[in-house]
């Protein structure tokens, strides 16, 4: 039996993905096939619910896009306008 010296030798940094980017990849996968029996399976109730879309997009975009009633941005308190 011999005793061989390793200390000159240099580990080589690993060809492909690391383990994170493999559970990335699969957590990718296990959504995408999740998503694609829920459509499937609930295709009917989805497809029901987008008649009702345009009804609840109204008051949402009214409260995010235009801020709500009353809220003046740029305006203090103090403020005093010119007539």
């Amino acid at each position: 039996m011999t005793v061989q010296d390793h200390s000159g030798i240099r580990a080589r940094p690993q060809a492909g993905l690391s383990t994170r980017a493999k559970a990335g990849l699969v957590l990718l996968g296990f959504l995408v096939v999740a998503g694609a029996l829920l459509f499937t399976e609930h295709q009917a109730h989805m497809l029901g619910l987008l008649v009702w879309l345009p009804l609840i997009a109204c008051p949402l975009m009214h409260i995010f896009m235009h801020g709500g009633h009353g809220h003046h941005r740029g305006a203090g308190p103090n403020d005093q306008r010119s007539a």
